[in-house]
């Protein structure tokens, strides 16, 4: 049983960290306690469990080396040899772009490519978890639209944006190609998603009661 917590944040959010299910805590912000009922929290519990169960945060560390990694052979590639000033060099001219531009912008595709695809699978596993997609659904609803008008913590950065269940910071959100730079999927397709999966199970969609007394 992974560590709860509770942060005194007043942005709606939840997350999950620990490099194993051994060692890991779930801690969920003083202002989702003020807006989800008990059925939502529920569902956001379980994805955050999700995480912790999927190995989540080892991936994302492992996929933030390969990134680092990316960059730096790069770099390397360009002070001992790709970066022959030699007019006659295929790598030449490219080299400096390469290196200090095209190479980090990859790394950071890659790393938010993986971010976006493990949300995803927090989010099925934690449906499959609580039996109840649909109070994800309704949380990512509530989440999304609270975390556009309370800002985040200053103490929050980029660096840390991927762990929370929601984005926390609005500047980050884009559509169309700036998808790619994004730590979360669009919260339209994780609600589609999860409206599926409720098919599936033969649950009630878009924010109807359940009749089992939940």
């Amino acid at each position: 049983m992974p560590k709860l917590y509770v942060s005194e944040m007043a942005q709606p959010n939840a997350f999950a960290t620990g490099r194993n299910p051994s060692h890991a805590s779930v801690s969920v912000t003083r202002g989702i306690l003020e807006i989800l009922d008990e059925r939502e929290l529920r569902g956001v519990l379980a994805h955050e469990l999700s995480h912790v169960v999927n190995r989540d945060i080892l991936i994302s560390s492992v996929a933030a080396g390969i990134g680092m990694s990316i960059t730096f052979l790069a770099r390397f590639a360009l002070f001992f040899g790709g970066g022959d000033r030699d007019r006659n060099s295929p790598f030449g001219p490219f080299a400096f772009l390469i290196a200090w531009i095209l190479a980090p912008l990859a790394a950071a595709v890659i790393q938010m490519a993986v971010s976006r695809s493990r949300e995803y699978q927090a989010d099925e596993s934690g449906a499959y978890l609580s039996k109840d997609p649909e109070a994800l659904a309704s949380a990512l609803r509530k989440l999304d639209a609270a975390s556009r008008r309370v800002p985040a913590p200053a103490t929050v950065s980029p660096a840390t944006a991927h762990l929370f269940i929601v984005n926390p910071m609005a500047a980050l959100r884009g559509r169309g190609m700036s998808n790619l730079f994004s730590t979360h999927p669009p919260t339209e397709q994780r609600i589609a998603r999860l409206d599926a999966i409720a098919r599936q199970i033969g649950q009630p969609v878009s924010g109807l009661p359940r009749h089992d007394g939940v």
